[in-house]
């Protein structure tokens, strides 16, 4: 017998029952390649979404270099759509416009408009979200539409519209079985979205061999850190120093500074007005949610980061050394069984004092003990999910308030996003 197929909401149908029918209509979560998204882009005519695309992506940072970007062009005056992926809590949070999101029903709208454009062409969760973030953009009139990459590069959805600025903030080992198993390989496929005569800005002090071949191949204009563009913090200000622009005193952002340059860099070789003091304005503006985000709840200090790779970690293990010096860590952890769990659990190891290990109820999701099987520690306990996780971890804290444990959130947008959730649940967090 053959399978059902799934009802098609309507345009007034619940959000919820278009996100379910995009599950239900494709068979994978992943599908590599443009041909089918951008058939139909040329069907609902989405060719173009704004007078100016930048386009984001790298291995790590593209959330606060997404977020810089859209503060400071706010800020400058420039009417801004955001698209980014995934959502922690809400899908309304992949379509910002000037800041805010979109209610359902002009998502379901959206939906709607890209199910009735793509005929028989199947389209992945990813793919459909895009391109309905491509109408919702049309439809408002922005002078900058910032785009964030899903996965890779070249052959992500978003790469459908040619960036008149692309960057990589940096390339890490991450999703090898899609981009490769090496830094090489996996910046030749980042470097996709690199355009002939457009801007191309890369904020990885070490860039791979392929990614600087791939640029010189497309004829891209690429600006490097370290070689066009660089920055240095002292006592809380950063100096940014570029081609054309020398700017000092700069704020010290709530996010993490490493991408402020890589930022910077893309305004400047833009052709974008931007002053001094919109840039001042914005980065002090700028912020994200679970990014290096400090939260009380639950009578216990807390921070949330969606690290999930080494890299990140290490990030984040640099952060935890001043944020919480003087007390001990209880690390609430759930992470997708392809990261390098146990690189990323090192990075970390000696910092946390116990570790609460969950598991992700999800296709790619790895279990506690799968968990466990990459970490040595001395103080370590597993959940079958991350929310029994936190809690046990909450409990523990809160009863060892004379040393105020800060409770740790991190490994994965799923893990963050479980916990916020139960929090709103609990508390309207």
């Amino acid at each position: 017998m053959s399978e059902q197929k799934p009802l098609t909401p309507a345009s007034d149908s619940p959000l919820d029952d278009w996100l379910n029918y995009l599950t239900a209509i494709h068979p994978s979560e992943i599908d590599m390649g443009l041909e089918r998204c951008q058939q139909v882009q040329r069907q609902a005519g989405l060719e173009h979404i704004a007078d100016t695309v930048i386009t984001v992506g790298g291995t790590n940072g593209k959330g606060s270099t997404v977020a810089y970007l859209e503060a400071i062009l706010r800020a400058a005056g420039y009417r801004v759509g955001v698209y980014t992926s995934p959502h922690l809590v809400d899908y309304t949070e992949r379509v910002r416009i000037d800041g805010k999101q979109l209610n359902e029903r002009q998502h379901s709208e959206a939906f709607a408009f890209i199910e009735q454009a793509r005929g028989d062409t199947s389209l992945t969760y990813f793919e459909f979200g895009t391109l309905a973030a491509f109408k919702l953009f049309q439809q408002q009139a922005l002078d900058v539409v910032i785009l964030e990459v899903g996965l890779g590069g070249r052959l992500d959805a978003v790469n459908m519209i040619a960036a008149d600025v692309a960057v990589v903030t940096s390339i890490g080992i991450d999703h090898v079985e899609y981009l490769g198993p090496d830094r090489e390989s996996i910046g030749a496929e980042k470097a996709g979205i690199f355009r002939a005569d457009k801007v191309a800005i890369c904020g990885d002090p070490e860039p791979p061999a392929k990614l600087l071949k791939v640029a010189a191949e497309k004829g891209a204009k690429l600006f490097t850190l370290g070689r066009d563009f660089s920055i240095s913090w002292q006592q809380n200000a950063g100096h940014y120093q570029g081609k054309r622009w020398q700017l000092a005193e700069l704020p010290l952002p709530r996010l993490p500074q490493l991408n402020v340059a890589t930022a910077l860099a893309a305004l400047e070789h833009s052709e974008l007005n931007v002053s001094a003091e919109h840039i001042q304005q914005g980065l002090q503006q700028a912020q994200l949610m679970g990014r290096m985000q400090r939260l009380h709840c639950d009578g216990v200090a807390q921070l949330h980061d969606v690290a999930h790779n080494p890299h990140a970690a290490a990030y984040l293990a640099s952060q935890l050394r001043s944020i919480a010096a003087d007390r001990p860590i209880y690390a609430v952890v759930g992470m997708l069984r392809d990261k390098d769990i146990a690189g990323t659990f090192a990075e970390l190891t000696g910092l946390v004092e116990r570790w609460y290990l969950g598991g992700l109820a999800m296709p790619r999701g790895a279990t506690a003990e799968q968990l466990a099987s990459g970490l040595k520690a001395a103080h370590v306990d597993t959940f079958s999910g991350v929310e029994e996780a936190y809690q046990a971890a909450v409990i523990a804290a809160q009863q060892d308030s004379s040393h105020a444990p800060l409770v740790l959130v991190f490994g994965s947008f799923y893990t963050v996003a479980s916990v916020q959730a139960l929090q709103r649940r609990q508390h309207g967090v």
